[in-house]
């Protein structure tokens, strides 16, 4: 390949990676979730995305959850399972107890990360519900 065309390619693959599309051009993965950009999920960034959901998802501040702010992230057997105290509602740590849960699910190689085959399971899309 010349060199014209490489750098072609690669100032097309950078422009691709910043234009907004939903997956890195460079990982296959969502955008946003592989924060040190190389090529996979770990427990911290699913961590830290899901903590800017739940965030975002709080419209009344509350530091919880409940069904209806959820949106069918889970089911209501899973919130069931996950409210751990009873109140129909996920504090950040139920919520991110949930995360680890489907983040293990989905490491079917046990080695602490997810690519983005990994993320395409079901258990995977399950996880992805709850970062983005």
């Amino acid at each position: 390949m010349s060199l014209s065309r490489r750098a072609m390619l690669i100032s097309l693959a950078g422009l691709l990676a910043l234009s907004g599309s939903p997956v890195s051009a460079a990982s296959n993965l969502p955008k946003g979730l592989d924060t040190d950009a190389d090529g996979t999920v770990d427990l911290t960034e699913a961590k830290t995305a899901a903590e800017t959901l739940f965030d975002k998802l709080d419209h009344d501040h509350d530091g919880a959850l409940d069904a209806k702010e959820l949106r069918r992230r889970l089911s209501k057997g899973d919130l069931t399972k996950a409210d751990l105290d009873k109140d129909a509602t996920l504090s950040k740590d139920e919520y991110l107890a949930v995360v680890e849960k489907r983040f293990n699910a989905a490491d079917v190689d046990h080695d602490g990360t997810l690519d983005a085959k990994e993320l395409r399971s079901k258990s995977g899309r399950a996880l992805l519900k709850l970062l983005q």
